[in-house]
């Protein structure tokens, strides 16, 4: 360990010590962004960058349980990364499937897929199901990853869910749009029966949402941090808490 390292680590465990659990946020969003450019930045390849990416998951969720949060939401792929090519897809595929695998044999979280299933390779449709159904009965953390995710498309997918499901009752167009409110779309997004996130973190100093949860975010605190993913430390996470437990959240009142 090196000098910088021990001060980090001395720093941490300072702002732990000062950190309120009864201000930390149950749900939390995030945004795992910059992997390419670390590894850009780093004199590797993009293969590389997202392979650091990956391991970083682990550490995230472990301070997440050592702060009490209860459910956290990864983006790690959107349904515009699915446009790229495919020497490009494949492997950053491959590298999700072996950290949703590894997410499962851990044996802590719950895993749970967000997103578009439809839309993804059979394979990682498959290692998606297998981990939520081998983590279905663990008590620890929600991990909700969002693989083949978009905002609009989820919110596309409860309307037609919500349309589908009164038609087969017998509901008309006209006796729906004069019931339809809020709640009954939020019973068909990827998350129903799930707090909406308290708290969205993006990484890599980007400071915007590009469609992640866009519904459920609606009265979330954003925190934007500038370290890029693979690169993010655990008194970035403190960082991220503290500035959180600061803020006077008003829901629009």
């Amino acid at each position: 360990m090196n000098l910088r390292d021990l001060v980090y680590g001395l720093y941490a465990r300072r702002v732990e010590g000062r950190l309120d659990h009864a201000q930390v946020p149950k749900h939390i969003g995030v945004i795992l962004d910059g992997n390419r450019r670390w590894a850009k930045a780093s004199g590797g390849t993009p293969e590389q960058g997202h392979k650091a990416g990956a391991d970083k998951i682990q550490e995230l969720l472990g301070w997440c349980a050592e702060t009490d949060v209860e459910v956290v939401t990864l983006w790690m792929l959107s349904t515009d990364n699915l446009n790229r090519p495919e020497e490009q897809l494949v492997p950053l595929l491959g590298i999700i499937e072996n950290a949703v695998r590894s997410l499962a044999a851990d044996g802590r979280w719950r895993v749970n897929h967000v997103g578009t299933m439809d839309l993804l390779p059979y394979r990682t449709q498959s290692v998606l199901k297998e981990a939520e159904q081998a983590t279905h009965a663990n008590t620890g953390i929600l991990v909700n990853v969002a693989v083949g995710y978009g905002g609009r498309q989820e919110i596309a997918d409860a309307v037609r869910s919500l349309l589908l499901e009164h038609a087969d009752r017998g509901t008309s167009f006209e006796e729906l749009a004069e019931i339809v409110d809020v709640e009954h779309i939020s019973e068909h997004l990827y998350t129903r029966g799930q707090p909406d996130p308290d708290l969205v973190i993006r990484t890599s100093g980007e400071q915007r949402l590009s469609g992640f949860m866009l519904w459920q975010s609606a009265h979330s605190e954003y925190y934007f941090c500038e370290v890029h993913w693979p690169a993010f430390r655990k008194v970035d996470f403190l960082r991220a808490l503290r500035d959180y437990a600061a803020r006077h959240r008003r829901y629009g009142t």
